[in-house]
């Protein structure tokens, strides 16, 4: 599968114009791209340096889209190189997922190479849409870069700013750019990131040495993965080594994407989304709040004419929510209260096993039922009746103790414990 290279653009967030290239795969009518991925090049490099160049399109030819840009200062950006620092580029990369979901798609993964990859582990928390985020040849701490610049560091703390060589090039670099960096710490954000992340990094590297992969692998949280580049430069010269990094790139990202394969080439905003339950698809997503859930109802109903057949989006995640038949529904999907109440199931269990995992206790299995006790009105609030089943190797005490924890989740203290709703119209 080959594709094509679109030159594009987008602001960065002072307003500067910042270069891109966007890789899109050559598909049939009516296909998309596998999933969009944003990729960020390494420290004073661009866009269009052998590795970035390699890789996205390595990874176009296996059905992705990826938006390769050049940072604030480089490149064919515009901006003043000697203005930037780490926290722009964590800046540029956000702004460059919010052009892609104005535009095209958000990026379901993102890419960084290097002093890139520890900006991609820094605003990987800040997309929400990101579901899968891969490094290579990142630094742990986002200060390494500070050993590029050498003797002359010492002149930039004493004067403020000074020109450095790199890769054969002059920079003005100031001491804003030093502290910027020392401010950073990358291996907390790969500690609470909670998304997939894949490190990539090549034993020989003499740049960025391999310690710094098995410091950020040690801090992350499963799932994660390593896989060695063996002989490979921290540049990945060798296009080879740049097309095998694309490979295994592609194949683990499809164990994170593919659960959304098969949607239509609709533009972003209509593109279909097919419940689980094999509904018709949803053809209008609300845009959701970092961190919250919206719904949506377009005139008569979001899915075909089905008037209360609500599209919903938690985190950017597609859910459907409707009535049964007999209230007007079309039973697409659950209704709000029986929502609430797999809520309060999936809570307790997932509380259960953080509680079991640290305890070290032997819980093969462990599940939560939840339903209404019986009333003439089905969506009135009355008594919830929770039951826990447990298979493990447990005493009559740890049982106990697991189903009091299971009352300890933040779905039923939520319930239980009564919440407050500010209403607005916005």
């Amino acid at each position: 599968m080959d594709g094509e290279t679109h030159k594009t653009e987008f602001a960065a967030t002072g307003g500067e114009k910042l270069a891109a290239a966007l890789e899109l795969p050559r598909l049939g009518e009516g296909e998309a791209p596998r999933a969009y991925a944003l990729f960020a090049h390494c420290f004073s490099c661009s866009k269009d340096i052998k590795a970035a160049r390699e890789i996205a399109r390595a990874l176009r030819a296996q059905g992705f889209a990826v938006l390769r840009f050049d940072f604030t200062g480089l490149g064919a950006s515009e901006g003043d190189f000697a203005n930037t620092n780490f926290s722009s580029n964590v800046d540029d990369l956000v702004r460059a997922a919010d052009f892609m979901r104005d535009e095209f798609e958000a990026p379901g993964i993102i890419i960084g190479h290097s002093l890139g990859g520890a900006a991609a582990i820094v605003a990987a928390g800040r997309i929400p849409e990101i579901r899968g985020v891969a490094v290579i040849g990142a630094p742990a701490e986002a200060d390494h870069v500070a050993l590029q610049i050498g003797e002359q560091r010492a002149e930039i703390e004493e004067k403020g700013v000074a020109t450095v060589r790199l890769a054969g090039r002059p920079f003005t670099i100031k001491k804003q750019f030093l502290d910027d960096l020392a401010s950073q710490n990358v291996l907390d954000c790969a500690a609470r990131l909670k998304k997939p992340l894949l490190v990539m990094h090549a034993p020989l590297d003499q740049t960025v040495g391999v310690e710094n992969a098995t410091k950020i692998f040690v801090a992350a949280r499963h799932p994660k993965s390593f896989v060695s580049l063996d002989t490979a430069d921290h540049l990945l010269s060798d296009a080879a080594d740049a097309r095998y990094a694309a490979g295994v790139l592609a194949a683990w990202a499809a164990r994170y994407i593919e659960p959304e394969a098969g949607r239509t080439g609709a533009p972003a905003g209509e593109r279909a989304h097919t419940p689980a339950s094999g509904a018709s698809p949803i053809t209008s997503l609300p845009d959701a709040p970092p961190g919250g859930a919206a719904a949506r109802l377009d005139g008569a109903g979001v899915i075909g004419a089905k008037a209360l057949t609500a599209a919903v989006s938690f985190d950017g995640r597609p859910f459907v929510i409707d009535a049964k038949p007999e209230e007007g529904g079309a039973g697409l999907g659950p209704n709000p209260t029986r929502v609430v109440e797999g809520a309060l199931a999936a809570c307790a269990v997932m509380t259960m096993r953080m509680y079991a995992d640290r305890k070290g206790w032997d819980v093969a299995a462990m599940e939560a039922r939840v339903r209404r006790a019986d009333s003439e009105d089905d969506h009135a609030p009355h008594v919830l009746e929770k039951e826990i089943r447990l298979k493990g190797d447990l005493t009559d005490e740890q049982r106990a103790r697991l189903l009091e924890i299971a009352d300890k989740c933040p779905v039923h203290r939520m319930l239980t414990g009564g919440v407050a709703v500010n209403s607005r119209i916005g």
